[in-house]
């Protein structure tokens, strides 16, 4: 039997011990190294995985020769810190967004491909049982023509980093609706997008023009390769009477496909098909669905994947978000 990948986990808050302990769980590699700028993070995480060293550095990470890294540290990291890592030859999980434009996307997937190392990112919503069910029928509603995909967390990030466009990238697009437009083209086999037309707001006034600010609303139109049309809206802090409102609704002309959060939660959700007036539930919670993009990632590389042409899609989903921002600054 071959050995377990030897794994890396750099930044180690919340999500990050979240996606260690599902590969952990999963048997699917073995903790080599750890490391985070807070050592009560990182010690929360050495819990997990008693044996595994210390490390203060990628640098010193890397040195302990892992076969793959996961990185949940700030968004203006990820790129850089995946590009070294890869260079490196160890493959690479990242939390999203991989970088905090089209260029640092580029980037990452070059390094990548001429490694030939597997390179992912946690775009998680993809592995959710119900938004698979929906993508799986979503030939059986005729043509698509229109799409409502809605993101909005009542809550709102809770690290100053967030809020400055040089480390983020942006505000709640960049946070909330990397997800909608990478399930709104996942699920639709990616076609062109045509035009994008967004309006992104800040405390309630419009932030058009601005760059020393992100935006805490966004209302995005995108007209797609073959004449649909999608709508995005997304937001932190909103007044939605719940703490969150997530859905994605695909219109076609022989019935529509739902995905959607239930009461409100941020983990549970269910798939429907409608048809007229009727509704049918094609699947509803539970789903531990929280760290399968990570499970799949190291599924793969534990059967000796290297570099998955399919991750260039990753630079669309970045494009189409580098000109949601342009167009908000134009308008």
């Amino acid at each position: 039997m071959a050995p377990k990948p030897r794994l890396g986990f750099l930044g180690v808050g919340w999500i990050g011990r979240h996606r260690m302990q599902a590969v952990l769980d999963a048997g699917l590699g073995e903790a080599c190294a750890i490391c985070d700028t807070s050592a009560q993070m990182a010690a929360a995480a050495r819990d997990l995985a008693p044996d595994a060293a210390m490390m203060d550095t990628l640098e010193a990470l890397l040195d302990t020769g892992p076969d793959g890294v996961l990185i949940a540290t700030p968004s203006a990291l990820h790129a850089r810190q995946s590009i070294r890592a890869l260079e490196s030859g160890v493959a690479v999980f990242c939390q999203k967004p991989l970088g905090r434009d089209a260029r640092e996307v580029a980037a990452v997937l070059d390094a990548a491909r001429r490694a030939d190392r597997l390179i992912a990112v946690d775009l998680s919503y993809r592995h959710t049982r119900a938004m698979q069910a929906v993508r799986d029928r979503i030939g059986s509603i005729g043509a698509v023509f229109a799409a409502d995909l809605v993101f909005h967390n009542a809550y709102g990030p809770d690290k100053p980093w967030f809020y400055d466009p040089e480390l983020s990238g942006g505000g709640c697009v960049m946070d909330l609706g990397v997800h909608l437009v990478d399930l709104l083209l996942w699920t639709l086999d990616f076609p062109a997008v045509d035009t994008v037309s967004a309006d992104l707001f800040a405390g309630g006034s419009r932030i058009s023009g601005k760059t020393d600010v992100v935006e805490d609303y966004a209302v995005v139109t995108l007209g797609l390769e073959g004449g649909a049309t999608a709508r995005l809206a997304c937001s932190w802090r909103l007044h939605a009477g719940c703490e969150a409102v997530i859905s994605a609704t695909f219109y076609g002309t022989e019935g529509t496909l739902v995905f959607s959060n239930v009461g409100g939660s941020f983990y549970d959700f269910v798939a429907e098909l409608r048809r007229g007036t009727r509704s049918e539930t094609l699947l509803s919670p539970p789903d531990a669905w929280g760290g399968r993009a990570a499970v799949d990632w190291a599924e793969r590389l534990a059967a000796g994947c290297g570099f998955d042409a399919e991750a260039e899609r990753l630079i669309q989903v970045s494009e189409v978000l580098d000109r949601v921002y342009a167009s908000a600054r134009k308008s």
